[in-house]
C-alpha cells in the first residue's frame, strides 16, 4: 500500500473528513489556478495599449477583435496555467510525468483514432436523453471568439489557440492534475465524474449573453469521459490530448475553412 493510499484508509471517521478536505483543496487549487492564470494573462495583454494610452473601451474592443490579442491571451492563460501546475508538482518533490505528461509513443495515435467515435456515441446518447427529460435550450452559439479571421496568418494564430494550445494545458490541469489528485481520496470512477462535471462546468459560461451553454457542457462532459478512460487505461495524457486537439480540429474545420467564421 503506497503512502498516500495509507493516507486515507483509516477506518476511524476522521478519515472520512480528511478525504473530504483533500477533494475540495485539490478542486479549489485547480479554481485558483485557473483564475489567476485568466486574471495575469488578460492584465499583461493589457499592457501594451495602456503604454499607448489608449481608455477602456479601445483596450475591450482589441480584446474583442484582435485576432493577435486573442492569441497571447490563450497563449499566456494556458502557459501560465501549465507553470502553477508544474510549480505545485514540484512542491510536493513531483513533475509532470508524475501525472501523466510523458514521451510520445505511435500507438497513442491509435487509441485517440479509436476513442473519437467513442466519444461521438456517448455525446449522442447524453444528448438525446437530456433533450428527452429536459426542455432546457440547446440551441446556444458557443462564443469562442476569433470572429474576424482573415488571412493565413489569422488562420494560422487560431488553429494554435485552439487546436494546439489548449488540449495541452487542460488534459494537463484536468486529467492529469485534478483526477489524479482527487484518485487519493475517491475512486478512479467518481473521480472522473467528478473531473468531466467540472470541466463541463468551466464551458458553461461561453454561451455569453445567450445564457449557459448546456450544449457545450454535454459535449465537454462526454469528452472528458472518455478521455478519463484513456488516461486511466494508458497512464498517460498524451492519447487524450490527440483525441482532445482532434475534437477541436473538426469544429475549426467546420468554423473557419468550411464556412469561413
Amino acid at each position: 500500500m503506497t503512502k498516500e493510499k495509507k493516507h486515507f484508509e483509516e477506518k476511524d471517521g476522521p478519515s472520512k473528513l480528511k478525504r473530504l478536505a483533500w477533494i475540495v483543496e485539490v478542486i479549489a487549487a485547480v479554481g485558483l489556478v485557473f483564475l489567476v492564470s485568466q486574471l495575469a494573462a488578460s492584465l499583461i495583454v493589457q499592457i501594451y495599449p495602456l503604454i499607448k494610452g489608449e481608455n477602456t473601451a479601445q483596450i475591450n474592443n482589441l480584446l474583442s477583435n484582435s485576432v493577435t490579442a486573442q492569441f497571447f491571451f490563450v497563449l499566456l492563460a494556458e502557459g501560465l496555467s501549465v507553470v502553477f501546475v508544474y510549480l505545485i508538482l514540484r512542491h510536493f518533490k513531483k513533475d509532470l510525468r508524475s501525472i501523466g505528461f510523458n514521451k510520445f509513443r505511435p500507438i497513442y495515435l491509435f487509441y485517440a483514432l479509436v476513442a473519437y467515435p467513442a466519444y461521438l456515441l456517448l455525446y449522442i446518447v447524453l444528448l438525446a436523453i437530456v433533450q428527452h427529460f429536459t426542455s432546457i435550450n440547446l440551441s446556444q452559439a458557443q462564443q469562442i471568439g476569433f470572429t474576424t479571421v482573415h488571412g493565413s496568418y489569422q488562420l494560422i494564430i487560431t488553429f494554435l489557440s485552439l487546436v494546439v494550445i489548449p488540449p495541452i494545458a487542460e488534459e494537463i490541469l484536468f486529467r492529469g492534475f485534478l483526477f489524479e489528485g482527487l484518485k487519493k481520496a475517491i475512486r478512479p470512477l467518481y473521480a472522473g465524474l467528478l473531473v468531466s462535471a467540472i470541466f463541463a462546468a468551466a464551458h458553461l459560461p461561453e454561451g455569453g449573453s445567450a445564457g449557459p451553454l448546456w450544449i457545450g457542457a454535454i459535449d465537454t462532459f462526454s469528452l472528458s469521459l472518455v478521455l478519463v478512460f484513456l488516461k486511466q487505461r494508458t497512464k498517460s495524457l498524451v492519447p487524450g490530448i490527440f483525441l482532445h486537439a482532434s475534437k477541436n480540429a473538426v469544429a475549426f474545420t467546420y468554423l473557419f475553412l468550411l464556412h469561413g467564421r
